[in-house]
Parts: C-alpha cells; structure tokens; sequence
C-alpha cells in the first residue's frame, strides 16, 4: 500500500516506506542485557581508606594484595561488620595491571603463572599487552560446576557445529580475586574444586567431548559467619590468613560507621571524591610494597622467631612458620622497611596461626587471645 499523498510508497521526508518500518521495528526491539550492562552506570564502591577500625582484616587484605602468594584471606565475624563492603574496596583500590591483548585468561605477557594455550600458539616474540583492572569475581553458593570451571560453549555448538570452550569463573578469577561470601556453606563438591585448582594453579576440564587446561592463580577471599556453620578443614588450611571481625564496642567508632556510611549512601560520588587523595596514597603504598617485597631480608632470627612462636602453640606441620614469615615480610615491604622484625611478625601472627591451632579442651580462650598469650612469652609483653 502507497503512503498517502505519495507515489510509490515513499514518505514525506523522502525515505523509504519500508525501511522506515524496519527502523521502527528495529527501535522497538527490546534492550539486550549487554545493552543494558553498558548503559548502566558503574557501582562505586566505598573507599577502602575510609573503613573504620578493623585493623587486623585491613592489614591482611593489604598483605595479600602486595604478595598474592600469601594463599588468601579468611575473613570470620558478625553479621554487619563489613567483611563484604572490606573486599569489594579493596578491588576497587587495586591498580590496573598488564594483560594479554585479546586473552580470555589474562595471561601476564611475561609468562609468569603460566599461559593459555591460546597465548602459547601465538609463537615466540612478546605479545602485546594492555592495562586492565584485577578480576575480582564472586563465586555464589548456588554455583553449578560448569559455571565455575567452564563448558561447552552451546552456541557456537548449535550454530557452527563448534567445540569450543566457554571459560568459567575460575578463568575470569585468574590473576585476581575469587570471593566467597558466605564461604563456610559452600557445597563439598565445590569445595574439592577448589582445592584441586588452588594446589595446582591449573583448571583442568574433561567433559562434554572437550579435553583442555588453562591458569588459574588467584587469591581465594572468603568471609561468613562461624554461627551458620564451620569451614572444612582441608579448606580451612587453604587459607593463608584468618582474620576476626566483631562488631565494635567503642561508641565514638559506632559513630563514626554510621556516619560515614550515611555520607556515602547519600551522594557516593562526593564520597569517594572526598577520599580519592587517601586512596591514591594506599595505591602507591601498594605498588611500592610490591616492588621492595623482592629486597626484604628475613634474617635467622626472624626465622627462629617464628618457629619458637609455632612450637609454643602446638601447630601442625610447617606451614605455619612460612606463611607467617612470608606474611611478615609483606607487612615490612608495606612499611617501607628492610628487614623483618619481631614487630612484623608480632601484628601478623594472629592471621597467619589462629586457624592452624589444635582444640584444647583444658584452654576455653579463643584461637587469637592463644596467638597473644604466646607471642607476648616470645617477642616479650
């Protein structure tokens, strides 16, 4: 049919009837979630300079930001204390850091923690690189494997008649953080998960006529509430550190929470504008501690200290006195300091030990007043 008052079909702006249909067909489908993704403004998160007290988790999220190796941050306590608004800050605070262009992974150009199979075929010669923010990945309770550790990429399957692989949390975690809030009521079958690819660094999948690997080195935070239930222990001793966080008993600091969370809901632009200058400084504090972490001396007598603190606790195996001295080290590089000392080793025992210490029935004090008791007989009161 002729639009009126014009031969052909044509419409009074001189355009096509028929494309002038197709572009209000094409207006009128609707938004897609990656359109809606992208239109959508980012979330700020609240400024990691500005939590209020909570020393101790602070002190162990910078640790592992400045040495991942640590193993990981566990982070038990109250409901309402912050754990969550604690890690989400300290993503937010992290500089960017150099990727593979085009990698699904986030292969390090240098190799260093492995490459993708992808990246290894690109041949020999540096691969280009560009700047991209640290994954920090949230891995929910009602997770299924295939999305935890990739599948079948079905599409591709039922369009191109494809294998190809479609990589899961634990590819997007590589490099960065893997949070579980919650993480003491995580399924088992994740759990063994878990532990598998944090022993090895690597993501092995074998299923659905797909047989591949890829790196996947992360630093695992979790955090929950030891009421709802216990961790593994096999997880448990996974975890590098292990931070308390009660709710506080100070009132000017109850305050102060509440005072600064009111801020930020009312206008979080203005917030974190008002704490960019504290935010900037604990960024350049990290990446000076990472590039003195390599020069940190740990004298015998660090060492020695360390292992007097562990034997007077009783700790199973060894891995006590080397994450303890390991973590000591990133506290001092933090610092700006040299060398470890028993100061170093003083405000890190607690997080390195508490969750690696045998139940004693004829001692009802908690895990971290056992780890002061014992390190005041060692470095002194």
């Amino acid at each position: 049919m002729e639009a009126p008052g014009l031969p052909g079909g044509r419409t009074r702006n001189g355009g096509d009837g028929a494309a002038l249909n197709g572009a209000r067909r094409e207006r009128a489908k609707p938004p897609t979630a990656a359109g809606i993704a992208a239109a959508r403004p980012a979330r700020i998160a609240f400024p990691f300079a500005a939590i209020v007290g909570q020393d101790e988790m602070r002190h162990a999220l910078l640790a592992a930001a400045v040495d991942p190796g640590l193993g990981g941050v566990l982070v038990l306590g109250d409901r309402g204390t912050g754990k969550s608004t604690a890690v989400r800050a300290l993503a937010a605070l992290l500089p960017p850091m150099q990727a593979v262009a085009g990698c699904r992974y986030q292969c390090a150009p240098s190799g260093a923690g492995g490459l993708c199979d992808e990246c290894r075929a690109r041949g020999p010669g540096a691969l280009p690189s560009q700047a991209v923010p640290v994954p920090v990945v949230d891995l929910p309770l009602g997770a299924t494997e295939d999305r935890v550790v990739g599948a079948l990429d079905i599409e591709r399957a039922l369009t191109r008649g494809e294998k190809a692989f479609e990589p899961g949390l634990l590819a997007r975690a590589h490099r960065g953080f893997l949070y579980i809030d919650e993480v003491n009521l995580l399924e088992d079958h994740l759990v063994d998960l878990l532990l598998d690819v944090a022993a090895s660094g690597e993501n092995v999948v074998e299923r659905e006529g797909l047989s591949l690997r890829h790196p996947a080195r992360f630093v695992l935070v979790g955090s929950g509430n030891p009421e709802e239930g216990e961790l593994r222990p096999q997880l448990l001793d996974r975890f590098g550190l292990a931070v308390e966080v009660r709710t506080p008993a100070d009132l000017p600091q109850r305050v102060e929470v509440v005072r600064r969370r009111a801020a930020f809901e009312r206008d979080p632009v203005a917030f974190a504008a008002a704490w960019e200058g504290e935010e900037a400084a604990l960024r350049d504090r990290i990446l000076a501690a990472r590039e003195r972490l390599p020069q940190v001396e740990t004298g015998d007598a660090a060492i020695e200290s360390a292992a007097r603190l562990c034997m007077a606790l009783g700790t199973d195996g060894l891995r006590g006195e080397m994450t303890l001295v390991r973590a000591a080290r990133a506290a001092a590089a933090l610092d700006g300091d040299d060398a470890v000392d028993d100061a170093h080793l003083r405000r890190m025992a607690a997080p390195a030990l508490r969750h690696r210490l045998r139940r004693n029935p004829l001692d009802e004090a908690v895990a971290g007043t056992r780890v002061e008791r014992a390190a005041a007989e060692v470095f002194g009161a």
